[in-house]
């Protein structure tokens, strides 16, 4: 696969993100999309003479030195938006990693953490992007994978869960305000000017100076900035809430946690809703079908472009405990030479303006950093208060 250093670098340049997961083991060809790329990278088009050390970047292969690499290599993900939408941006990234490492990279997606642990823990698939809890699942199952990336959004390796309403009553008397958002600081739940709070909000872009209000979907409407109170989190019970999958740290986990500590059964005291993504999860409180979800924070910038008015409906009332961001595991018996060579890649890429604008737009991760099994131990401690030992389903 001869390709010369003009053409690698205007892959380089061009690169996307990534998108995919895989689903269960009999049923992957029906559950799961491939991506693959433009035909660039056809096996016919290799052989040993073909690359030589002056023609390859840093993270290229070279047949000598890395003749313990695989031929190739596949790279699964979760959607935490539209899988659609996802898979449309992933196919770029998924091409420009391979030209990277000079293997095949084939990308899959499916609809939830559960295929991606069983795929990773046969041996199936050698990387996952997933969600802590879907991490920490399949770490303790099957042991056969390691973390090897972990996200940082806006200087920050945590994140929390965000609960929100469309029933403004769950508020505390004076504290609905537009334009604000809930962050935790030491130890309380505190609101903060939305200009503020660590993750991006609803209704906020990044102007020359940073943060700023005004920002305009593509319908030309400008989006609302989002509304918070502080709430009181016993009102759910008895009430629908729209979670978004069981193996979903904030979307489940940590909120299910919550109410487990109030005496709130989240199997028997609500009526739960699995809607399968953090989008749906807000779609259903912004239509009424629920009262009450769970996402990120602040997923509700995930319908904006449609529903421009989301932050205003959608009210965010209280979140969960802080939880370590999301991770890239990678499957253990794979070279090191290689896990060092694809971290190097997407680090380099976020390094560019439109890699960290890419990846904004995917799991708005701003930056990496190397990840340790021992990071999300809290996340252990989580299941277990809830008895979870075991992938749902």
């Amino acid at each position: 696969m001869h390709k010369s250093l003009t053409r690698i670098l205007a892959l380089l340049l061009g690169f996307a993100l990534f998108a995919a997961a895989c689903g269960d083991d009999d049923d992957a060809a029906d559950t799961t999309t491939t991506v693959a790329d433009d035909g660039d990278t056809d096996d016919g088009d290799m052989d040993d003479g073909d690359m030589d050390d002056g023609d390859m970047d840093d993270g290229d292969m070279d047949d000598g030195e890395h003749s313990d690499w695989p031929e190739s290599i596949t790279f699964g993900f979760v959607p935490s938006q539209d899988q659609a939408t996802l898979q449309d941006n992933i196919a770029p990234f998924i091409t420009v990693l391979e030209e990277a490492l000079g293997i095949d990279v084939e990308g899959i997606v499916t609809t939830d953490y559960t295929g991606l642990v069983t795929s990773m823990g046969t041996d199936q698939t050698d990387l996952g992007a997933f969600g802590p809890f879907g991490y920490t699942l399949g770490k303790d199952e099957f042991g056969n994978i390691e973390p090897l990336i972990q996200s940082v959004r806006f200087g920050s390796a945590t994140y929390h869960g965000q609960w929100f309403t469309n029933d403004p009553s769950v508020c505390q008397e004076g504290t609905l305000a537009e334009a604000t958002a809930l962050e935790n600081q030491d130890g309380e739940i505190v609101q903060v000017p939305a200009l503020e709070a660590v993750a991006l909000q609803v209704g906020v872009q990044f102007g020359d100076d940073g943060p700023e209000f005004g920002k305009i979907n593509d319908n030309g409407d400008e989006i609302s900035a989002g509304t918070s109170c502080i709430g009181d989190l016993s009102s759910v019970a008895g009430e629908t809430v729209a979670f978004t999958s069981e193996t979903s740290t904030s979307g489940y986990l940590f909120p299910a946690l919550d109410l487990t500590n109030l005496g709130i059964d989240p199997a028997n005291d609500i009526t739960p809703v699995f809607t399968g993504g953090h989008d749906a999860a807000v779609t259903a409180v912004y239509n009424g079908d629920a009262k009450f979800g769970l996402s990120f924070d602040d997923a509700r910038s995930t319908i904006d472009d449609i529903n421009a008015d989301v932050g205003e409906q959608v009210i965010v009332f209280s979140i969960t405990d802080e939880i370590p961001n999301d991770v890239v595991a990678v499957r253990s018996a794979l070279p090191q030479s290689l896990k060092d060579a694809i971290y190097s890649a997407i680090e380099a890429y976020l390094d560019t303006e439109e890699g960290e604008a890419v990846f904004d737009e995917i799991y708005s991760w701003t930056d990496i950093a190397p990840a340790s099994d021992s990071d999300f131990d809290v996340v252990r401690e989580a299941a277990a208060a809830l008895g979870i030992t075991e992938p749902p389903g």
